[in-house]
């Protein structure tokens, strides 16, 4: 009997591998901009039409995919490469000042870019099994085009006068035990991204000044989220993120409002050297920053780190098992121990520490190793859609660019799916 190769749904590495043009065609036959086009073209009225808002529009669909840093750059491309105007419906290459024209008009209509993300965002819901279920969120820089803070607050197309200044620091440890540290500052805006794990496909985002650090920017974002996607929120079961997303409210409003668990490395918030304390109600169990529940020997003394026994949800506690029963440790105290049967541990006890999916497990070190998801997308943005290097200045600009790479990104992925339909490869009968 033949065997039917396990063909992934959506892949980067399928899209990736199209030409340009092909990549461009899937972004103009999917992009679900018609209510766009409309808003545009009421805009314009009885104004001139020497290049209608259709074609233009795909013009600038096309800087994003072929990853223009600029309009002239866009331009120069168009004036060249005929097959190019043909597919985005051009007579000849619009004018800077029309497309200054052009975008300020989008700029206008931020909210329906927003609206046709989302949009997006449920259609690869129904396309991809599990889409949404884990998720990863992480902030990015975005630093302006321009270099440092204007000296007016008058805006002239050139100042920058919304950006202003981020940090963030980076920290480790070298193979000889040594500190490092690590500190990045820009001028400009922050990326907020939430992103699926599995598909790495943005699901939601927010773009704001680089000042607003990750955790106040999450927040922001889960409750954005809440409020215009709750499909998406329903839907998301675990979302993982860095030690900067770290904090006790962040934590217990996902699980307890959303039932959304986390996977959020921990700050050393224990200032006072200690490595272990003394878990509330018992007298020879301990635990440490990373979850783990410590036994004692109630003569030597000696310690042991309990086995795991998973979350009880009813319950709202973590089941910790004696050693000595399930990794097979000696012990002569175990007849009389009262952790012996094991024990457990409410989430009330350290709401950070103590998470539904527990930190001292297996589970959690391989789900958090799949926050790489969200990295990984950050920087097809720099590569494959043209902000490592880029003419932007402004806030609302920055909002319509990274709306529009985030759009084509989901695009180019609902295209794929619909026109190569692999699904029906993994069975016979379909």
């Amino acid at each position: 009997m033949a065997i039917i190769p396990q063909i992934p749904l959506f892949s980067w590495e399928h899209v990736e591998g199209l030409g340009d043009l092909d990549r461009l065609r899937l972004v103009l036959d999917y992009m679900p901009d018609k209510t766009l086009m409309e808003q545009l073209e009421c805009d314009r009225g009885h104004g001139r039409d020497d290049h209608s808002v259709r074609a233009m529009w795909n013009s600038v669909l096309a800087g994003t995919v072929f990853q223009h840093p600029s309009i002239e750059s866009l331009r120069r491309e168009l004036s060249r490469n005929g097959q190019l105007r043909y597919l985005c419906g051009l007579r000849n290459v619009p004018s800077a000042s029309a497309y200054t024209r052009f975008l300020r008009g989008v700029i206008r209509h931020e909210a329906e870019i927003d609206t046709m993300f989302e949009r997006m965002v449920e259609d690869l819901a129904t396309l991809l099994p599990g889409f949404g279920e884990r998720a990863a969120i992480d902030g990015k820089a975005l630093p302006s085009f321009a270099k440092h803070r204007a000296n007016s607050d008058v805006p002239d197309g050139r100042r920058d006068i919304d950006a202003d200044y981020g940090k963030k620091t980076y920290k480790g440890k070298h193979k000889d035990g040594t500190p490092w540290e690590k500190i990045v500052r820009w001028f400009g805006y922050r990326l907020h991204l939430v992103v699926d794990e599995e598909y790495e496909l943005p699901i939601a985002y927010s773009v704001t000044k680089a000042s607003i650090v990750d955790l106040p920017g999450g927040k922001d974002l889960i409750a954005q989220v809440a409020e215009r996607q709750p499909k998406v929120i329903e839907r998301m079961q675990i979302l993982t993120a860095d030690k900067g997303y770290d904090d006790t409210k962040f934590t217990v409003t996902l699980y307890d409002e959303h039932r959304i668990k986390t996977v959020i490395d921990i700050r050393n918030s224990w200032k006072d050297g200690e490595q272990t304390r003394l878990l509330p109600g018992q007298k020879n169990a301990t635990y440490d920053l990373h979850g783990n529940v410590y036994c004692y020997h109630p003569q030597t003394g000696e310690q042991h780190r309990m086995a795991n026994g998973g979350f009880e949800q009813d319950r709202r506690t973590l089941k910790k098992l004696c050693p000595a029963r399930h990794f097979g440790i000696a012990c002569n105290a175990q007849a009389a121990c009262p952790l012996a049967k094991g024990l457990r541990v409410p989430l009330s006890t350290n709401r950070r520490i103590f998470t539904p999916i527990d930190r001292s497990s297996y589970a959690w070190t391989r789900l958090y190793k799949e926050r790489t998801a969200v990295e990984r997308v950050n920087s097809r943005l720099d590569v494959s859609f043209g902000f490592e290097l880029h003419t932007i200045r402004g806030l609302k600009k920055m909002k319509m660019r990274v709306g529009l790479a985030l759009c084509v990104m989901l695009a180019m992925a609902i295209g794929h799916i619909r026109e190569h339909q692999p699904d029906k490869l993994r069975s016979l009968v379909a």
